[in-house]
């Protein structure tokens, strides 16, 4: 990935999920779509793949306007299609509408060749009880690393 294109990150996702399954799709964008990515004006909130038709679209996912784009425009939140193979679309749909999970993007990037790509996530929802849980782990985890540093520093 060069280093002029950023990789877009969903942090809240692993915030609010679980996350059981991660899958690459590709991701079909307009010219203007293209040049707001690649400027990093991209917005995950909220956003969730929507399995109802023949073909998943990207549902919520917010792609700022191009400052430069003449007289061409595209919907800041228009539904967008994602590429998958069909039995990645099959398996992925069984899964939303049996087990009560939800597909989430986790990340918006491109690959070596350019291609405009979205990491999905197949996601159940935490709890409350499960946010605070995990916030208390991470605390005691940098607490526990800051004492470490202390006691090597104490030993020298």
């Amino acid at each position: 990935m060069a280093a002029s294109t950023p990789e877009i990150r969903n942090r809240k996702a692993f915030h609010d999920y679980h996350i059981s399954e991660r899958l690459e799709a590709g991701i079909a964008l307009s010219g203007t779509e293209v040049k707001s990515v690649r400027a990093g004006r991209v917005s995950m909130r909220d956003a969730y793949v929507d399995f109802t038709g023949r073909e998943p679209l990207l549902i919520g996912l917010s792609i700022a306007a191009y400052e430069n784009r003449g007289y061409a425009d595209h919907g800041v939140f228009r539904p967008r299609k994602l590429l998958m193979h069909r039995r990645e679309i099959k398996q992925w749909k069984r899964q939303v509408q049996e087990k009560g999970y939800t597909a989430i993007p986790l990340r918006v990037y491109f690959n070596d060749r350019g291609y405009a790509k979205v990491e999905l996530g197949l996601a159940k929802g935490k709890r409350q009880y499960d946010k605070r849980k995990a916030i208390a782990a991470r605390d005691a985890e940098r607490e526990v690393e800051r004492v470490k540093k202390e006691m090597q520093s104490w030993n020298r």
